[in-house]
């Protein structure tokens, strides 16, 4: 172990996925404390001194994104000036990944600035869960691994496959096609594709074109993530009206902002199934009842967390 014993930090954001990697390993969370002052900055303050180890600040920045994104910062560059040996930045969701590149005049490229504060905060690396882009990777100087819960979901969804008539894959929209395709090619189901248009610069976007066959036919819609939520019911209305029998929901990032739980819990779907990378509150998830599967990330991101430490091999883990 060259940069000393693993030293896990959880931020206020995902208290129980922090805990839940933590029982994996089999080690406590190291104390903290965040205070809030009355004007509303954020002051970290560590229980014990990190310095020579290897420490891990587990702190996903769904919403209240600044806040959240601010801790995170705070608590690496706290790491830092205690002399902690490496600082891995453990990010399950990471903010501003769809502003990732210049698609009109005059825009940021706000994922490439948050990058950048995490690496001047003081991290050595990342570890973060199924970027909305690809290139964000290229974003960042100092190594990482994006994970993908891929084979978390179609290990699930293989179970349920013999209870499903007629199987088809469904992407909510042409942006998500290639990873799409491996959902199709690892459950052995044909694919078809929704294709639709971004009208403005907030959330709306309009569904257009179902490419494929859904007549008569159980359906996996598959997305990344699930903000407001019009896509998916834009998906949905799309694939009923068009003779689909029973509709299965998957998505990594249940982001599920403004009333998406109220609008998605209306919908005629059987289930949805998603991951812990954002916690959902109690009052949201009461909303679907039964119909929503929440798959835990905690086991793979402890076991990256230790082949990290021991200097070994995060691709042996998917046979890479």
């Amino acid at each position: 172990m060259m940069y000393g014993g693993i030293r896990l930090f959880a931020g206020t954001a995902c208290p129980e996925l922090a805990q839940a990697i933590a029982q994996y390993l089999g080690l406590p969370l190291c104390g903290r404390d965040v205070i809030t002052f009355p004007n509303d900055n954020l002051f970290v303050r560590l229980h014990s001194s990190v310095r020579g180890q290897d420490c891990y600040v587990i702190q996903t920045t769904s919403a209240p994104v600044h806040r959240n994104l601010m801790e995170l910062l705070i608590m690496i560059q706290t790491l830092r000036l205690d002399s902690a040996a490496r600082i891995t930045a453990v990010v399950p969701y990471l903010c501003y990944a769809r502003s990732d590149k210049k698609d009109q005049p005059r825009v940021p490229i706000t994922a490439r600035l948050v990058a950048d504060m995490i690496e001047v905060a003081g991290a050595d690396r990342y570890i973060t869960m199924d970027l909305h882009a690809g290139q964000i990777q290229g974003f960042f100087s100092i190594p990482g691994d994006v994970l993908t819960a891929f084979y978390l979901l179609t290990d699930y969804f293989k179970t349920l496959l013999p209870q499903m008539y007629n199987p088809v894959v469904v992407t909510v929209d042409l942006g998500f096609a290639k990873k799409a395709r491996n959902y199709a090619q690892a459950l052995h189901l044909p694919l078809a594709f929704i294709e639709k248009r971004r009208v403005a610069n907030d959330a709306r976007a309009e569904a257009l074109t179902l490419i494929g066959d859904v007549y008569d036919r159980d359906v996996i819609l598959v997305d990344d993530e699930v903000d407001t939520g019009v896509s998916v019911v834009q998906a949905v209305n799309l694939v009923k009206d068009n003779g689909a029998r029973n509709v299965y929901v998957s998505f990594v990032h249940p982001v599920l902002s403004l009333d998406a739980a109220d609008r998605l819990a209306t919908l005629p779907v059987r289930q949805f199934v998603t991951t812990d990378t954002i916690p959902i509150p109690p009052e949201k998830r009461a909303k679907f009842g039964e119909r929503l599967k929440i798959l835990t990330i905690a086991p793979l991101l402890g076991e990256v967390i230790r082949r990290t430490n021991e200097g070994r091999s995060v691709g042996e883990l998917f046979n890479e």
